[in-house]
């Protein structure tokens, strides 16, 4: 199978896919989407209303190029106004696109460097203050709700250290969040630089294209115009019936091969863009993984030889245009000469990024219609989210302690008999990201990977909390999950809340533990103490 810059090589799915395809043609999908006709997911008549107040991601490239001006305007405003940095500090759908952007773009003409703070690790809040520059940075605090708990713990803090200076706090200090929201409310009342109104009609994971996604790039200096131009060109591609429609035929591969036990959806990325993996991990796992089903995304994941892979592999790679990565594309030829299916989706430049935003959320909407699923709703996400307030009231914010063991090398084993063929199992790392603990990380998934033959994800807490942390409850029961803590060197105060980032990332390490627990999910926690990196290292050893 091809169709417009897409070839599928799925081999003994190809007809299953394509009966899936012919089955939506069937309903009326693509019109009945753009019509934003909710039976397409869910018939209750509570339940269509919601869904049809989350569709507004269809049209929102279009709104957002009437407000090009705009966006240039608040960019000239804030460097004339003296800024050299932007730090921008939200959760999930509120950041992990300007993560993309911080990571796989430098400024533009004119745009200022993008700092993401997506972490309460009291050692990345404290790193982040000392890299930018004191005086000269613009704070934005995102959150659709305008309540959550991160987003709020980190604007505290530094307005807390704006206030301490010279200058005019809230002239330093900047939110995106929806109309009518707490978090609006207070921008107001202490007179922040901006608020900037989202449209309420979408979710955070589909907001990649409005103010949330926008406004950092904007001030980074990209080419906004081009990138909204890519991802109009691609809805109307996706207006296009179903047989040629690439959302479409994505989201029923993805749909079909998962109702068949190919549920882990292996994410290639080129080099420029890596990071869109952790974009996609959230698009895919929020919105699919419940009702104990669910598409598995592993990102990051370095390609093995085909004999580490078992039969619950979908591999898509995207692949920019002159990109030279021989070692890539020969190990995914091996691969799908192996019988692994391949879907390859090919980008003129970085700028289709805003095509693939669109892309892959009309996809997922085909994928949940395929899976039967509500595609909108994150109906498990609370629940961590209320362990972790009530741990944090019940210790008053003080002597919380990590709550886990050191390393026990006999219950690693027991943890890692258990794993299945088709189960994955999740690395989620309540600790500080570097480079070293990356590479760690990373070698401990190849064994585990290597040895067992199962997909391994890897996620830093409490980011995944907000991306595959609703899968991990909601999908299918074929997760095994390693909570990782260590000790903290510092703990930093949050303002006004009566605990730090210390104990805030330790109730919520302890809040998902028993989330997880509470639905039947195999979890060990592992606490690594003072040295991470021997920790690490001694996991990686007794899992051979």
């Amino acid at each position: 199978m091809a169709a417009g810059g897409m070839e599928f090589q799925l081999g003994e799915y190809e007809g299953a896919v394509r009966d899936g395809v012919e089955a939506l043609a069937g309903d009326g999908f693509v019109p009945r989407l753009w019509e934003r006709d909710a039976t397409l997911w869910v018939q209750e008549a509570e339940e269509r209303e919601a869904v049809r107040n989350s569709l507004g991601w269809l049209d929102v490239a279009e709104k957002m190029e009437e407000r090009l001006g705009e966006l240039e305007d608040f960019r000239r405003e804030v460097t004339g106004a003296g800024f050299g940095h932007v730090v921008y500090m939200g959760m999930g759908g509120s950041s992990l696109c300007p993560l993309v952007f911080e990571r796989s773009f430098s400024p533009g003409d004119g745009g200022l460097p993008l700092t993401v703070l997506d972490s309460t690790d009291p050692a990345t809040v404290l790193a982040v203050e000392r890299r930018v520059p004191a005086g000269r940075t613009l704070f934005i605090a995102a959150s659709k709700s305008g309540t959550t708990v991160e987003t709020s713990a980190f604007g505290e803090y530094f307005y807390s250290r704006l206030q301490a200076g010279e200058g005019d706090a809230g002239g330093a200090m900047a939110v995106v969040t929806d109309p009518g929201t707490p978090l609006a409310r207070l921008a107001a009342e202490r007179g922040y630089r901006r608020t900037w109104l989202n449209f309420p009609d979408i979710g955070g994971r589909f907001s990649a294209l409005s103010y949330f996604g926008m406004v950092p790039a904007a001030l980074m200096g990209l080419d906004v115009a081009g990138m909204l131009e890519r991802a109009v060109r691609m809805a109307e591609r996706c207006r296009a019936p179903e047989a040629d429609n690439p959302a479409v035929l994505l989201g029923a591969a993805m749909g079909e091969l998962a109702r068949l036990g190919r549920d882990k959806v292996t994410l290639v990325m080129p080099a420029p863009l890596a990071d869109f993996g952790a974009w996609l991990e959230q698009l895919l796992a929020e919105s699919t993984g419940k009702d104990g089903t669910g598409l598995v995304p592993v990102a990051g994941e370095r390609l093995g030889a085909p004999e580490v892979y078992g039969g619950d592999r979908l591999f898509i790679r995207l692949r920019l245009t002159g990109e030279d990565d021989g070692e890539t594309e020969a190990r995914l030829a091996e691969l799908a000469a192996a019988g692994q299916p391949l879907v390859t989706i090919d980008m003129e430049d970085t700028l289709d990024l805003g095509g693939e935003f669109f892309r892959w959320e009309a996809a997922v909407a085909v994928a949940g219609a395929v899976l039967g699923i509500d595609p909108f709703d994150q109906p498990n996400v609370q629940e961590s989210k209320e362990n972790t307030r009530r741990l944090l009231e019940a210790g008053d914010g003080q002597g919380l302690g990590a709550g886990g063991a050191a390393l026990d090398r006999e219950e690693w084993k027991r943890f890692l008999a258990e794993v299945e063929d088709g189960d994955y199992v999740a690395l989620l790392a309540y600790l500080t990201e570097n480079g070293e603990t990356d590479a760690l990380l990373d070698e401990l998934r190849l064994r585990i990977r290597d040895e067992l033959g199962v997909a391994v994800t890897v996620a830093y807490g409490p980011r995944y909390l907000h991306s595959t942390g609703q899968l991990h409850k909601g999908g299918p029961g074929s997760g095994a999950f390693l909570v990782l803590t260590a000790d903290a060197p510092a703990d930093v105060p949050v303002p006004g809340a009566g605990y730090g980032f210390a104990a805030l990332r330790e109730a919520q390490a302890r809040g998902d533990i028993e989330a997880l627990a509470a639905h039947g999910r195999r979890v060990l926690h592992v606490h690594l103490g003072e040295d991470i990196a021997a920790g690490l290292k001694a996991l990686a050893a007794a899992a051979g």
